[in-house]
């Protein structure tokens, strides 16, 4: 693995920077404190090649590579967590239907998430009572005639509000991980309710919402894969899924990081910088090995990944080790800016509430850690 940047990644990361710092960075904290999800945002993010960077260019992709989206969602993540969700999910779609759909799907579908023209993606797999183990979803596909019937609900689906183009996980018969298929679903469909919006603890500009399904009829030719092959698809989808967590992960460690830097040059006590005080160097010490070491985790699962290379443990390990780290990261931000890391004023209040869902969803840590320990003993065997 090269760690020096190649021409394409270097202007993917800068575009992405570019654009994060004088688009995205400003609005920030209105974004949060309306809880407003801005359609238009993730258009110009589209133009610029970012919600299919690792989508062939024939489908309206960037075509640069998993290591150049990582290092996208780092800057977009680093500037609002919020808008890097949506990216990410919108990226993860386009990649699945990409990878397992038909040319006709991919003409239709791939083309409307890189363009902008479906605004973003939605990936609908978690239920109310199917969580970390999508096996106990209850939503069912039922085939009559040239028509899938969907019925059933979702919870906690990323975009849901404003998703032209979603994939949806239902059981359609079989056993075990057999029994689950995915579809591809378009917003707006007739039978598609759309829950309230969740009043979150962090990711506020992040729309989430339940949806169900009633009696919903899609096209049989939306089928995505074939049928009984959902579990494996959604698991597939998981595994890059979280190199995009673990890569927002590093952006608001990076941001949590780069603030306290600022602070503690600015605030005074004592006569003096805190920043000249060991104690608070020390912790700014811990945090920049912490998120080093985070980023080349995350580069390696991307680096397999875009090699065509086994990366599931890889991955697993990069998103567990940068979103516990990043945790670890934002309670420190907030001690160094004391009484003023507890208000909005600062945006390191809102670094801590973004980044405690990176440990949750994509996966537990707990879930991590159990792929993480069955690769590491299929190794051994």
């Amino acid at each position: 693995m090269n760690l020096e940047l190649t021409e394409t990644q270097t202007l993917i990361r800068d575009t992405a920077r570019k654009f994060a710092r004088e688009r995205v960075a400003p609005q920030a904290r209105r974004f949060d404190r309306e809880e407003l999800f801005a359609p238009e945002l993730f258009k110009e993010l589209a133009s610029l090649g970012l919600m299919g960077v690792n989508i062939p260019a024939q489908y309206g992709g960037a075509e640069a590579g998993v290591v150049s989206y990582s290092l996208a969602m780092m800057e977009m993540a680093a500037a609002c967590a919020s808008t890097s969700v949506a990216m990410a999910v919108t990226n993860m779609c386009a990649e699945l239907i990409c990878k397992f759909g038909t040319e006709a799907q991919r003409e239709k579908y791939v083309t409307r998430l890189t363009s902008g023209e479906a605004v973003v993606g939605s990936f609908a797999l978690s239920e109310p009572h199917a969580g970390s183990d999508p096996r106990a979803m209850r939503t069912t596909a039922v085939r009559r005639g040239d028509k899938w019937v969907l019925n059933g609900s979702k919870q906690w689906i990323t975009s849901g509000a404003y998703a032209g183009v979603m994939v949806v996980w239902a059981l359609t018969g079989g056993q075990g991980n057999k029994g689950i298929s995915a579809f591809i679903v378009e917003g707006g469909t007739k039978g598609l309710l759309i829950g309230k919006h969740e009043d979150k603890m962090g990711l506020r500009g992040s729309n989430t919402v339940g949806l169900t399904f009633e009696d919903m009829e899609i096209p049989a030719e939306n089928l995505l894969g074939k049928e009984g092959d959902g579990f494996k698809l959604a698991m597939i989808a998981l595994d890059g899924g979280r190199i995009g967590i673990a890569s927002q992960a590093c952006g608001v460690a990076r941001a949590a990081l780069e603030a306290s830097v600022q602070y503690s040059k600015d605030r005074k006590a004592f006569g003096q910088p805190i920043g000249e005080f060991q104690g608070l160097r020390f912790m700014m010490a811990n945090m920049a090995t912490e998120l080093q070491a985070a980023e080349l985790l995350t580069f390696r699962a991307a680096y397999l990944k875009e090699e065509g290379k086994p990366f599931t443990r890889e991955a697993s390990m990069a998103k567990l080790y940068a979103s516990e780290m990043s945790n670890r990261a934002v309670d420190k931000a907030v001690q160094i800016h004391g009484g003023y890391g507890y208000i909005d004023e600062f945006p390191v209040e809102r670094y801590f509430r973004d980044a405690r869902v990176q440990t949750i969803y994509e996966g537990t840590s707990e879930v991590q850690r159990l792929v993480i320990a069955r690769e590491t003993f299929k190794l051994l065997d």
